[in-house]
């Protein structure tokens, strides 16, 4: 791992009278190890999930082979649970598969977003990132970028940690019973509402954001009363990052 960009001039030196440029974006393990590290707290949740999802995965019919499978290739706990609620015979897979890419949609606003910070590296780093990229450790990665980050595989070192804990909790939930109770007992199932919550306010810049973040809060509750599925999801990012682009647009006109 290295780095991928260089701000000094011919001969090695800074050029003379050129602006200043900001650190080079780099790939490395330490920074993988951070983001392995700023995970550790979202764990309990993951293999919560996991264990759950592997205990429904067998009472649908899976093996436990499918179960690590789904797990490993699919890595995303809402499509896996949806696929659950329609696994049966015949299997609509053309239902399946409309409500799986509905369902993550907002991937593609996350890795548009997430990109420029990938972009110097293409091939295997960026592509694998992203594969390993979730709801958690995008949020993450991204509040990492803005506190001025330059370290590239934070993002793999947190989603790489997700995805070893969730599919290896997945396989031992084919094994552990129920644990349906457990995860409302100890309000398992709030840990990442509470964490995109946290980190919400850490991107809180000034009241300019209140505007595109009540837009977006506002076009989201519209549309879940209205739509089904996830859609709420993507038409408030979209609405809220048109406002901010149009507030941005018109402060440098």
């Amino acid at each position: 791992m290295a780095t991928v960009s260089d701000t000094k001039g011919m001969g090695g030196a800074p050029e003379q009278g050129a602006p200043a440029q900001a650190a080079p974006v780099v790939f490395t393990w330490e920074g993988a190890r951070r983001g392995a590290v700023a995970m550790l707290p979202l764990l309990p949740g993951v293999v919560a999930f996991g264990l759950l999802y592997g205990f429904l995965a067998v009472q649908a019919g899976l093996s436990v082979l499918e179960v690590g499978l789904f797990s490993a290739l699919v890595f995303a706990g809402a499509s896996q649970f949806l696929a659950l609620e329609l696994w049966h015979e015949p299997l609509p897979v053309f239902t399946l598969l409309v409500g799986v890419i509905v369902l993550n949609l907002r991937h593609v606003l996350m890795g548009a977003a997430i990109m420029p910070w990938l972009r110097p590296f293409g091939g295997w780093r960026a592509h694998g990132s992203l594969y390993f990229m979730t709801d958690e450790s995008w949020g993450m990665a991204m509040a990492e970028h803005q506190r001025g980050g330059r370290d590239g595989a934070y993002l793999a070192g947190a989603g790489v940690t997700l995805w070893v804990f969730y599919v290896s909790s997945s396989l031992l939930g084919t094994m552990a019973g129920d644990v349906s109770a457990v995860v409302e007992r100890f309000g398992l199932a709030f840990l990442t509402t509470a964490f995109f919550t946290v980190l919400l306010a850490g991107f809180w810049r000034s009241r300019a954001d209140l505007l595109p973040w009540g837009t977006a809060a506002a076009v989201a509750i519209l549309t879940k009363a209205l739509l089904p599925g996830t859609w709420y999801i993507v038409l408030g990012a979209i609405a809220g990052s048109l406002v901010a682009a149009c507030m941005r647009a018109r402060a440098h006109a």
